[in-house]
């Protein structure tokens, strides 16, 4: 158990969060949630030591061992991937390097063989002689093969360096598990991987996720940063999720009600307090006015964006006709004779378990690259905007973000000032933020004026490559509802579950050995056995 008590963190002026007070239990898993700059990774890193609050204490209950995910991927560079995994388990590990350091001595003494008799028996009682053979099991869970097993941390692509260190953080059976942002670079299967193990956890588990899928699956309670306060909630994100929303309306159409009853008192004073028939009623109803229980709403940290994609025309019955495309990269085939016809109205989620394989595809549709065979055609009447994986050739020149969105205006109106401050605003960069450099944007920034470059551009079809990377649940969330309510087609992929299934309509994987178009939901698609087996094969 951990206890939070009396905790406040403030940074200057800015209270992250004060007075805090709770518990976190065994056997709940608690999704740590809040707007960008909330406080999130910093509330983390006080449970677990790293930096201390202002004031109040966090004590966990003596022990009980603490395992954390690591956001240094260099940290353990000169290890081996096998040894950086056992290291999660600090104490065996301390065990197991001095047992080797023991054995090592060219001078072994019967002080030595004492000490080495303890430390085998102490090895022996944390189940140690199964310790590499359970590390082994973790990172084959997670797609890192067996021959990358003995390679040095520092010799493997970074993707895979995400996964030995959430394989150390699940090593050895932690009391309490610390995780931010654990799906990151995860593919869908090693997600549903993660999830299970999750849900099979009996100990404690604290988790910062922008994934609501993730969230929803493993679960048991939210963690909301807001208002300057951490509340707790029963349930899963979407619970979460809707009752606020719930409570927000319900909030808010009681002011409302009450707001019209004193603007009614207002005018009725107004209009009546100089005559002197009606002063006694008058000074009666401004007595009422000044006792009226007006609850002012507190303006929630969380903003959501302005998301709204128009269509400039509707398009025709013809869209996209693609025949024996195929794409290969340094050799390596990435999809081969792809025949597509995309309809009218279609939402098509491109899977595969190599990701370059849809960007290339992506990028072929859109004429940065040549595919090596086959054709592809646009219907006459198509206009298609694209918002790439890699936006970083967008934002070299030096501008401010009214010049940068001036680039993709069409209209007189669009150019003007005023409109594309009115545009920003809309999209989260309100007064001064409207006038920062482009060059200094974070990651989600930078998504959030590719959106907005894309609305400007107001086409009907839209090809998306990972769109929700970067943003949080709040943009996440505003995205998502734009794209389910547009009437035009999608083509996109993207590793957020919840996003694929409230999307798409249809689902095409891309293999080196052929492709699979199923019109059908996402979860259907996954749920499918056969489907699942044909597309193994695929692979193989």
């Amino acid at each position: 158990m951990i206890q939070v008590s009396n905790l406040s963190l403030a940074y200057g002026k800015k209270v992250l969060f004060e007075d805090v007070n709770l518990k976190f239990l065994q056997g709940n898993c608690y999704g740590v949630i809040g707007a960008n700059g909330a406080g999130k990774s910093t509330f983390l890193k006080i449970l677990i030591g790293e930096i201390e609050g202002n004031t109040g204490q966090v004590s966990i209950e003596p022990g009980k061992r603490l395992a954390v995910l690591k956001q240094n991927h260099h940290e353990f560079d000169p290890y081996s991937v096998l040894n950086t995994v056992m290291m999660g388990h600090s104490a065996l590990w301390k065990i197991i390097s001095e047992k080797e350091a023991v054995y090592a001595k060219p001078d072994f003494s019967e002080a030595d063989g004492l000490r080495a008799s303890e430390l085998e028996a102490e090895f022996a009682e944390m189940d140690g002689w199964n310790a590499e053979t359970d590390a082994a099991a973790l990172l084959s869970n997670l797609g890192i093969k067996e021959d990358v097993h003995y390679m040095l941390m520092q010799d493997i692509p970074s993707d895979l360096k995400v996964r030995v260190l959430l394989a150390q953080a699940l090593f050895g059976n932690p009391d309490i598990l610390v995780l931010d942002e654990p799906t990151n670079d995860l593919d869908i299967k090693t997600i549903s991987w993660l999830e299970d193990f999750l849900l099979d956890f009996k100990n404690t588990v604290i988790v910062v996720s922008h994934d609501r899928h993730f969230l929803d699956t493993v679960c048991t309670h939210i963690c909301d940063i807001d208002f300057g306060k951490i509340n707790l909630f029963t349930g899963n994100y979407s619970f979460w999720y809707q009752s606020s929303q719930l409570v927000s309306k319900q909030a808010g159409d009681k002011n409302k009600k009450l707001e019209e009853k004193r603007k009614e008192l207002q005018e009725f004073i107004a209009r009546f307090s100089a005559n002197a028939s009606k002063s006694k009623q008058a000074t009666s109803r401004r007595k009422l006015l000044e006792k009226l229980p007006i609850e002012e709403l507190k303006a929630s940290s969380r903003k959501y964006p302005g998301i709204i994609y128009e269509q400039e025309r509707e398009a025709g019955d013809q869209i996209l006709h693609v025949e024996k495309l195929s794409k290969s990269n340094e050799g390596e085939q990435l999809f081969k004779d792809l025949f597509l016809n995309v309809s009218k109205g279609d939402k098509i989620a491109f899977i595969s378990k190599n990701h370059l394989a849809v960007t290339q595809f992506f990028q072929v549709l859109m004429g940065e690259k040549q595919p090596d065979s086959g054709t592809f055609q646009y219907g006459s009447t198509i206009k298609a905007t694209y918002l790439p994986n890699d936006n970083s050739g967008y934002f070299k020149d030096k501008m401010t973000l009214v010049e940068w969105l001036r680039q993709y205006a069409v209209t007189d109106e669009e150019k003007e000032e005023v409109y594309l401050r009115g545009f920003l605003g809309r999209m989260l960069f309100s007064g001064e933020e409207a006038l920062k450099s482009s060059q200094v944007l974070s990651g989600g920034e930078k998504v959030r004026c590719m959106i907005s470059r894309m609305m400007f551009g107001k086409g009907n079809l839209l090809i998306l490559d990972e769109p929700t990377n970067h943003l949080d649940l709040e943009s996440i969330t505003a995205f998502n509802n734009a794209l389910i309510k547009f009437p035009g087609t999608i083509l996109f992929t993207s590793h957020d579950h919840e996003f694929v299934q409230t999307v798409a309509n249809r689902i095409v994987e891309l293999t080196p050995n052929g492709y699979f178009d199923k019109l059908m939901t996402y979860d259907e698609y996954l749920s499918d056995e056969k489907i699942q087996t044909q597309v193994e094969e695929m692979y193989a």
